[in-house]
């Protein structure tokens, strides 16, 4: 449902984008990203748990204490000189640009840190509205291609987990990773 929330912020932003630049395309990649990724990816995702009757897992690699401590630095990285080539693309949007990276690089740790594959998927999906909330703040969907590309990106990622989790649980008969670590060629 987290991951459905924030599809719907990023619809929201995509929408305010729409108004400001008025284009049609902007408007399909409005209504495909509320479709496929605030309605039909979040009951995907609810059926394939009811269907496998699967317990979205929590644990991670690290402990609560060292995972507040590298999300921390994360931010600080994200917001810190080293990266302002890229957060002052669009001056006025800084803050926003340096907020977008550190979904990034948090979505990316979240890929990380978890054992359940279901939670990396989530944080696949997360990564992907970061990157897209970083392309519309710099200013960069204007472009028909690139509106192009966001349908085609947002496609391919619900394709991908969806084939993913299914092959996955099919497999090995769980979605905990740590039980597929006696994987061979």
């Amino acid at each position: 449902m987290a991951y459905s929330i924030q599809s719907l912020a990023m619809t929201v932003i995509l929408v305010g984008s729409f108004i400001e630049t008025g284009s049609i395309t902007m408007l399909l990649v409005v209504l495909f990203s509320m479709v496929v990724k605030v309605i039909l990816a979040p009951i995907f995702f609810i059926r394939l748990i009811n269907k496998h009757q699967l317990m979205f897992s929590v644990s991670t690699y690290l402990n609560t204490s060292m995972t507040l401590i590298i999300i921390a630095v994360l931010t600080f990285l994200a917001h810190s000189h080293k990266f302002s080539p890229l957060t002052t693309i669009v001056p006025t949007h800084q803050a926003l640009l340096s907020l977008a990276l550190s979904a990034m690089f948090l979505s990316l740790f979240l890929v990380i840190n978890r054992k359940g594959a279901m939670s990396q998927i989530v944080g696949i999906l997360s990564f992907e509205n970061s990157v897209l909330a970083f392309i519309v703040f710099a200013k960069l969907e204007q472009l028909p291609a690139l509106q192009a590309g966001v349908i085609f990106n947002i496609l391919v990622w619900i394709v991908i987990a969806t084939v993913f989790v299914s092959m996955l649980y099919k497999h090995f008969g769980s979605l905990d990773i740590t039980s597929i670590k006696h994987l061979k060629d």
